[in-house]
């Protein structure tokens, strides 16, 4: 077992029921990635602001420095040699993550005209390909705007993981993976969705930025 995930489950005991489906989270994310996709998130109230804290985590270092590769330093200096190495030195590495819930004009725009529990959805169909991977995040498993993300992400080919509560609700026959934290309210849920993202992003960032 990885130390990430022996850690994790050292500090939290109750999630070791969820080790084979985090598992198979990190193996379609791994795949997504190093097949040159991106993940989309979606999620409502403090599943919102985990989705953007997953970005936080993805799109820069977290624990481990992300030196840009030599090459690219190189094609820099053919550009500007003299701002080469202030822009080298101050860009990381980073894997393609999009939170599809801070895009204000747009989903205030299709909920006021089209349909609010759509929203996430037509972000899907805008940004989605084949390949890529949509995380929906869901405490109940039911949420209905997040719940149509996932069937439209399906419809195109892309790889879907949902991250919910005890029960797993309609989402657990959807997603390709889902981690059902093993408890039922609310705040419970969230409390245990970060450490397992958390963990995720680590692993992440092991495989594709090695020390």
């Amino acid at each position: 077992m990885k130390p990430v995930l022996a850690k994790l489950y050292e500090k939290y005991p109750e999630l070791a029921a969820c080790a084979n489906d985090i598992d198979k989270a990190f193996e379609l994310m791994k795949r997504t990635f190093r097949e040159g996709g991106k993940m989309l998130l979606a999620g409502n109230g403090g599943s919102a602001a985990d989705c953007e804290h997953i970005v936080g985590e993805l799109m820069k270092g977290f624990m481990a420095p992300r030196p840009v590769p030599a090459e690219f330093r190189a094609r820099l200096a053919e550009i500007d040699e003299t701002e080469a190495d202030r822009i080298a030195n101050n860009l990381q590495g980073a894997l393609p993550a999009i939170s599809l819930v801070s895009h204000t004009a747009l989903s205030t725009a299709f909920a006021n005209d089209v349909a609010p529990e759509m929203v996430f959805a037509q972000q899907v169909y805008g940004y989605g390909k084949a390949g890529d991977l949509f995380v929906g995040i869901s405490t109940s498993g039911n949420s209905a705007n997040v719940l149509h993300a996932v069937r439209v992400a399906k419809a195109l080919g892309l790889r879907t993981v949902g991250l919910t509560g005890k029960s797993g609700g309609k989402m657990k026959g959807l997603c390709d993976a889902v981690i059902c934290v093993p408890w039922e309210q609310t705040p419970d849920i969230q409390e245990r969705h970060l450490p397992i993202y958390h963990a995720l992003c680590i692993l992440l960032e092991e495989e594709f930025f090695p020390s």
